[in-house]
């Protein structure tokens, strides 16, 4: 898979990305609003396993966020089951020396366009801390609406976290 935009490519991941996967996944910055199976400090060995893991998916869903030289971050999608088949989690990092140039914000609407299509999509969400403002403003210059507060719905870094649920739908569902 491959999505060109501007002088960036959201692309599959390669073998040879877990070395700037380690360059940029080890920051504290980056960590702090992602999951806590996004590990800090991140090592060589976790930029191996996620590469082993996402070589090892049936569906490709996660894809790396690049340059022409080197993978810069990641964006991708857990797929919902059952009565929410139609439905995708988005997840999304960037490296720190690339953030407010409005590459996630075109990389967001790049993909989400693509997952629409390629998963057979209805529903795409994401919920990111309350605290995030900046993933906030992404997902809100992508077209995402929000939808609620999750108060006290995660707890990271040692505290309670609300989040903000945004969703995007598939033009022509409602």
């Amino acid at each position: 898979m491959k999505i060109e935009f501007d002088e960036y490519v959201i692309r599959d991941w390669q073998a040879d990305d877990a070395l700037s996967i380690v360059t940029y996944a080890n920051n504290k910055k980056v960590s702090k609003n992602l999951r806590d199976v996004f590990p800090f400090p991140y090592s060589m060995n976790d930029a191996e396993d996620f590469l082993l893991n996402i070589a090892q998916q049936q569906t490709k869903t996660v894809f790396a966020i690049a340059t022409s030289s080197e993978a810069i971050g990641s964006i991708g999608l857990t797929l919902g089951q059952d009565v929410h088949r139609f439905t995708a989690e988005l997840g999304y990092w960037l490296a720190e020396p690339f953030w407010n140039k409005g590459i996630v914000t075109k990389a967001v609407n790049k993909f989400t366009e693509f997952a629409f299509k390629k998963f057979k999509l209805h529903r795409i969400f994401a919920s990111p801390y309350a605290c995030n403002t900046p993933s906030i403003k992404v997902l809100e210059k992508a077209g995402f609406e929000r939808e609620g507060v999750l108060r006290a719905s995660a707890f990271k870094n040692n505290k309670v976290l609300d989040q903000i649920l945004y969703s995007k739908l598939k033009e022509g569902i409602r």
